[in-house]
């Protein structure tokens, strides 16, 4: 039906007949001559409908956005003055000379290149949203993504291998998703946090390399970098360590920026999950932030002023956050701030604006200062390094609530127009990795130890004797892919023998009947000559969000879930009759309703 794509005329085609398929995207009548701008997944071309066809032009007369079209004619160059040259097609445009409609279209509610439509809008009516140039482009580029993916692991001898989507519900971290079944009556089956168990039983098999570009479920509480069903490319091999797993994976990663977008990514970093706790308040930083933390516990562990002392004789954290030219900053701004903090637990945020280091206090603005000696003063300007016009945030309560906070602070300054105004943002791509995490952290709610990677993480070697006995210094052989802030990859090398899985397991508070009862068929395969084995899982979505500039995954997922958990296009979830529960045995339980 077409000898030519629209996005890709160009000066190749001078005086040649074409023939297009395409939407109307524009129309625009000037004056006896009516111009289209008739879109497909390639692009735009301009096509020019004058009045010497008059059949042709009859039907251009009725035209409106969106309707689907055929059309014929002849390909000349722009006027002078006119080319786009943005645009494959921009130096050209398509002299009509015969129009069919394909099909028409009703009135759309928007304009499919309308770039200010709130996203319930845009969710609400998604096939049209997916007309739209950006997004097409994005779905495209995600297509570039996962082939050269493909080509890098197929060159590598990994195996694409499919994992069960309906399996067995076991704790991994996240809430499940489950399934009733209606065969087997009161028994579910759950979606797949992850294909975490079956690649490691892919490895028990001997299959040595695995991956698989799969979909994984957790019913969790939604952001913008998080969905319910998200895509992961999931990897696993047998017989390398994690220095060697990290190579070839950094490897793949700077293959497939160079190939889909033509980065070349520097070699990555590595730090450790201590060290980008103390500097940066995360686990995953932005590494173009020019912002970094500086401890100050054992400096204020003597001082009269009782919200930083009390905090660091008691195994809490005070920590500064130094903004060199932050003098500037307002009162109002200030306040801003610390109303941010506060969603992260913090009770408040301490400042002082060094204006005059050399009169001492009289040099320096803040509520708080005159609770301070002379000498600790000085202590805490030159450990963080201070100079006149500099502002500096604190943070005194817990670690966890001081590193959140302030490494929290530190992205919203650090990507604001005041710090790129300024020289404290870097423009550009900053990979590294995270390393040496701790295998246990412990939680408060749950009164129990729980793992911070998931409970199949092997220990350091060297923790693996005293690991039953000291869990909370144990050090996880894991690993975290972060760019630009961004936590695109995680995994770690497994635990490959029974007696520590089952070790790991009774520090998680899991009962043999437990272990046993969920994860049996792991124990029971692991008896069997289990290799050494590791592997890591990337984030898609988050890999492709990154490369074409998105702030959400939404935008490089066709048919993506609200913050709600709700598809606005199908309207899922939805009810259903009772027919259907009937059939499962289920009954949905009516909620109360209030007085």
């Amino acid at each position: 039906m077409r000898s030519n794509f629209c996005g890709k005329i160009s000066v190749d085609q001078l005086g040649q007949d074409v023939q297009l398929c395409g939407w109307v995207m524009r129309r625009r009548d000037h004056g006896g001559v009516i111009f289209l701008d008739i879109r497909d997944r390639y692009g735009i071309a301009q096509v020019v409908c004058d009045p010497d066809f008059p059949i042709m032009f009859e039907v251009a007369e009725k035209l409106r956005n969106e309707f689907c079209v055929q059309l014929k004619g002849n390909v000349r160059k722009r006027p002078d003055g006119s080319e786009n040259l943005s645009l494959t097609s921009g130096e050209v445009e398509v002299l009509c000379s015969e129009i069919v409609v394909l099909n028409p279209s009703a009135t759309p509610p928007f304009l499919v290149d309308d770039e200010n439509l709130s996203e319930t809008v845009r969710l609400t009516n998604r096939v049209l949203d997916l007309r739209s140039l950006s997004m097409q482009k994005n779905i495209f580029l995600r297509h570039k993504v996962t082939s050269e993916v493909r080509k890098f692991l197929d060159g590598h001898d990994f195996l694409d291998i499919e994992t069960p989507i309906l399996t067995k519900s076991t704790p991994e971290g996240a809430r499940d998703f489950l399934v009733p079944s209606r065969i087997n009556r009161g028994e579910f089956f759950a979606l797949p946090q992850s294909p975490q168990l079956f690649k490691q039983l892919l490895m028990v098999a001997g299959f040595d390399r695995y991956y698989q570009i799969t979909k994984c479920f957790r019913d969790e509480d939604l952001r913008a970098d998080r969905q319910p069903e998200f895509t992961q490319i999931d990897c696993e091999t047998s017989f390398l360590n994690e220095v060697q797993i990290r190579e070839i994976f950094e490897t793949l990663i700077k293959d497939v920026f160079f190939k889909v977008a033509n980065i070349q990514l520097a070699s990555f970093p590595v730090l450790t999950y201590e060290n980008v706790l103390n500097k940066f308040g995360s686990d995953k930083p932005d590494l173009r932030i020019k912002l970094e933390l500086t401890d100050i516990t054992d400096l204020v562990k003597d001082i009269e002023f009782k919200v930083f002392s009390s905090v660091a004789n008691s195994n809490g954290r005070v920590a500064a956050l130094l903004i060199p030219h932050g003098g500037q900053l307002s009162r109002s701004e200030i306040d801003i701030y610390t109303d941010f903090v506060k969603i992260y637990g913090a009770k408040g945020l301490a400042w002082i604006k060094v204006n005059e280091q050399k009169k001492g206090k009289e040099g320096l603005q803040s509520p708080i200062v005159k609770n301070f000696s002379d000498q600790a003063l000085r202590n805490i300007l030159v450990r963080c390094n201070a100079k006149d016009g500099d502002l500096i945030f604190f943070g005194s309560d817990r670690p966890k609530i001081v590193n959140d906070s302030l490494g929290a602070l530190r992205n919203k300054i650090g990507l604001s127009d005041f710090a790129k105004k300024r020289g404290l943002f870097e423009e550009g791509w900053k990979p590294l990795w995270v390393v040496d995490f701790p295998m246990f952290e412990f939680n408060d709610d749950e009164n129990r130890m729980v793992a911070v990677h998931h409970p199949f993480t092997s220990p350091k070697p060297e923790y693996e004797t005293s690991l039953f006995d000291n869990p909370s210094v144990a050090k996880a052989n894991a690993y975290d892919m972060v760019i630009n802030g961004w936590e695109v990859g995680g995994g770690s090398v497994r635990i490959h023998k029974a007696e520590i899985q089952k070790q790991v397991f009774k520090i998680l508070n899991i009962s043999d009947a437990d272990a046993e009862s969920k994860f049996g068929f792991l124990l029971s395969s692991l008896q069997y000559g289990a290799p050494p084995h590791g592997g890591i899982a990337f984030g898609l979505d988050r890999i492709v969000a990154l490369l074409v500039g998105a702030n959400s995954i939404r935008d490089v997922i066709a048919f993506p879930k609200t913050q709600r958990g709700q598809c606005l296009l199908t309207e899922a979830p939805s009810r259903v009759g009772d027919t259907q529960l009937n059939e499962l045995n289920l009954r949905v339980k009516q909620q109360p309703k209030n007085d």
